[in-house]
C-alpha cells in the first residue's frame, strides 16, 4: 500500500530569501536552489540537500503539495522530483489532478462553504471597512474561496487582529498571520478534507504530514505522523498532539529536516 506524504509549503518546504533563517557563519551556510521565479525575480528556495531528498521521496511515496496559495500562485513553484499527480490548492479548494481541477471536488467544496459559514462577501467588506490604512498594504480574494491582506506587520496591532478573529470565529471563518499576510479562511475549506479524498483514491494506508501554521493544525492531526518546524504560528503557541513531532530547526533548515523524516518513515512504511 502507498504512503502518502502531504506537506505545507511556504515556510515548511520552501522559504523566501527572508525566511531562510541562515543564522550560521556566511561560510558554512547551505548552497540553495531557487525554486520559484515571479516577473524575473527569485522568490523561494530550498537547499540543495532538500532538493535530493524531495526527488528521493517522489520516487518512494505519493507527495502532495499541500498549500493555501492559489493555483496560480501554486504552478509557478519548480519543485524538483517527479511531478506530483495531487496537488492542494486555496487551503483544499482545489484538488489537481496532474495539473488540472477536479471540477466535481470543487463543487462539493462550494457546496459546504454555502452551508455552513458566512458568505466570503460579508467577511471581504468586514475587512476593508476595519483594516487601517497606516499598516494595510494590499487586500486580495483568493479563488472566490477565502480573503487575505497583506500587512506590515510591525504596525499591525495585536489587539485588532485578537479582535477579528472572535468576529471571524462567529460566523464560520478562522483567522490566521503568517509573516506579512493576514488570512480569513472559511472553517470548512481544510487542507485535511481534500488530503482525505487523495488517500481514498490511491489507497494509501499511512499519511504523513508537515506545516507551520494554524490552517495546517487539521492537517497534522488528519495524518498518522505529524512534523512542525521550530518557527511559525504553532510554533509561536507551542501547539502540538499526540503524533506530532515539534522540531527545533528554524527556516529552511527546517525544510531540510522535514524530508529527511517524511523519506524515513515513507522508507519504514
Amino acid at each position: 500500500m502507498p504512503v502518502l506524504v502531504a506537506s505545507d509549503l511556504d515556510r515548511t518546504l520552501i522559504y523566501s530569501s527572508a525566511a531562510l533563517a541562515l543564522t550560521m557563519p556566511d561560510a558554512r551556510a547551505p548552497r540553495l536552489l531557487c525554486v520559484e521565479v515571479h516577473e524575473a525575480r527569485p522568490l523561494s528556495y530550498l537547499t540543495e540537500t532538500a532538493a535530493q531528498l524531495l526527488t528521493e521521496l517522489g520516487d518512494t511515496a505519493v507527495f502532495v503539495p499541500t498549500t493555501t496559495r492559489t493555483r496560480k500562485q501554486y504552478q509557478r513553484i519548480n519543485l524538483p522530483g517527479p511531478p506530483p499527480t495531487y496537488a492542494i490548492c486555496a487551503n483544499g479548494g482545489h484538488l489537481l489532478v496532474d495539473g488540472v481541477t477536479d471540477a466535481d471536488w470543487h463543487a462539493r467544496v462550494q457546496a459546504r462553504l454555502a452551508d455552513e459559514c458566512a458568505p466570503l462577501a460579508e467577511v471581504h467588506d468586514h475587512l476593508a471597512r476595519t483594516a487601517d490604512p497606516a499598516w494595510l498594504r494590499k487586500h486580495r480574494v483568493a479563488e472566490e474561496l477565502f480573503t487575505y491582506l497583506v500587512v506590515e506587520r510591525e504596525l499591525l496591532p495585536e489587539e485588532w487582529v485578537k479582535e477579528l478573529a472572535a468576529w471571524a470565529e462567529g460566523r464560520g471563518w478562522t483567522v490566521s498571520l503568517q509573516g506579512r499576510k493576514l488570512y480569513a479562511v472559511p472553517q470548512p475549506l481544510t487542507k485535511s478534507a481534500a488530503v482525505r479524498e487523495v488517500a481514498r483514491r490511491t489507497g494509501a494506508d499511512l499519511t504523513l504530514a508537515a506545516g507551520d501554521s494554524l490552517l495546517d493544525a487539521d492537517l497534522l492531526l488528519a495524518a498518522d505522523r505529524g512534523w512542525r518546524p521550530g518557527h511559525g504560528e504553532l510554533a509561536d503557541t507551542g501547539w502540538t498532539a499526540s503524533g506530532i513531532t515539534a522540531l527545533p530547526e528554524r527556516g529552511v533548515l527546517a525544510g531540510e529536516r522535514i524530508l529527511r523524516e517524511f523519506l524515513k518513515s515513507a522508507r519504514q512504511g
